[in-house]
């Protein structure tokens, strides 16, 4: 019955469902006015009410999201910064420098893969980390000092599956040698939805544009985009004068 008269206020079959029909979108697509002397007070609440979010996430990180996962870790610097807990599955062993922001989620997945070589996952200092990111370390994931890293870039130094099919069918990981380092050197900048797969080095200096899948290694001080991510631009001077084109 209930679904019948939706239904028919949905249709406007007669003149009294399609007046309820307007009335139910104009309630749905309309606003409370605020008079004009009650705007300090709401202008007060609405930063009251990111004040206290901010204010319960902060507490939240300090006495229980940054011990718990830094009781995690092989060793933590100062000032560590969290805004979400990090996920770490597997068996890596995780060394995080000083000043170092994680701004969101970040999953951290790690195996055997390499024999007893337990896989590493180094952040230097002044590293800035966006939100939802994932880190497949099984040998190593090394980002240097003051290197930026935007949201939802992922870094792989092993493909899923193994490229031999037969494997593939028999449901076996990927071989160890087919699991290649990744290094991002000192104050490169990663783009958003980025992938840095195995074998890769990142350049000092260099940054990666947005939307891009790097392959192959980059060289210091350029700029490189697209999937596979070529340079673009090289020769980036640090003195302000225009790029290089290559």
């Amino acid at each position: 019955m209930i679904q019948g008269l939706i239904l028919k206020i949905k249709r406007g079959d007669s003149a009294p469902f399609r007046f309820v029909k307007r009335v139910i979108r104009i309630v749905l697509h309309s606003s409370l006015p605020v008079p004009a002397f009650l705007k300090p007070v709401f202008g007060l609440l609405y930063q009251a009410h990111f004040a206290t979010i901010f204010g319960a996430r902060w507490a939240l990180n300090f006495f229980y999201r940054s011990p718990i996962f830094q009781a995690r870790c092989a060793s933590v610097g100062k000032n560590l910064h969290l805004w979400l807990l990090p996920e770490v599955r597997g068996p890596v062993e995780i060394h995080i420098g000083d000043n170092v922001n994680l701004f969101g989620y970040a999953l951290i997945e790690s195996s055997w893969l390499c024999g007893g070589e337990r896989p590493k996952l180094i952040l230097g200092n002044g590293v800035d980390l966006g939100h939802n990111l994932i880190f497949v370390v099984n040998k190593a994931v090394t980002i240097d000092d003051d290197v930026r890293v935007a949201s939802y870039v992922r870094f792989m130094d092993t493909d899923d599956f193994p490229t031999d099919p037969a494997a593939r069918e028999n449901h076996l990981a990927a071989p160890p040698e087919d699991v290649q380092p990744i290094h991002i050197c000192r104050n490169a900048w990663i783009g958003q939805n980025t992938y840095i797969l195995k074998g890769v080095t990142v350049g000092e200096g260099a940054i990666i544009g947005v939307n891009s899948v790097v392959t192959s290694d980059i060289p210091p001080y350029s700029v490189a985009m697209g999937n596979p991510a070529r340079v673009v631009f090289k020769n980036l001077a640090r003195g302000g004068t225009e790029p290089a084109r290559v």
